[in-house]
């Protein structure tokens, strides 16, 4: 079994309050109280934004893989690829597939390839950020293993 969540990197959480306080900032020309309103609210908004886009999860489990909404058998997949931060770049840039499924976080610098082998499924492959790919390509190998 594999399990990892994509959250952002700490520093992001700056960005939520650098809204909260350009919020505050500006409806404090209405009220001291418009501008602290202002200042959760923004707040708020932000470190929602900023949960909701970091809570994608990868998840290796019952014979499927699990990136985000997809659920794939691990039957229909091939050889797990790990890529090296370089690798990583090359295929979610100049070698990536408009057809592929990608589950992709820049901010995450490595990340796994699997191609596709079924033939009734126009993906060629998919491509996952996630800072330990080498523990999920043995994970997807176990899973992929008869009987397991």
């Amino acid at each position: 079994m594999y399990d990892e969540r994509l959250t952002v990197p700490r520093s992001w959480w700056l960005l939520a309050i650098g809204l909260g306080l350009s919020l505050a900032l500006v409806l404090l020309r209405f009220s001291p109280v418009a501008a602290l309103v202002g200042l959760v609210v923004g707040c708020a908004a932000g470190a929602a934004a900023l949960s909701s886009y970091g809570s994608a999860r990868i998840r290796v489990v019952q014979g499927s893989l699990v990136a985000g909404k997809a659920r794939i058998p691990v039957n229909v997949l091939g050889v797990p690829q790990p890529l090296a931060p370089a690798e990583a770049v090359a295929w979610r840039s100049v070698k990536a597939d408009p057809r592929a499924f990608m589950l992709l976080r820049s901010y995450v610098p490595t990340a796994l390839r699997v191609e596709i082998t079924d033939p009734h499924d126009p993906t060629p492959y998919v491509y996952l950020s996630t800072r330990s790919p080498q523990r999920l390509a043995d994970a997807l190998r176990a899973a992929q293993k008869p009987g397991a």
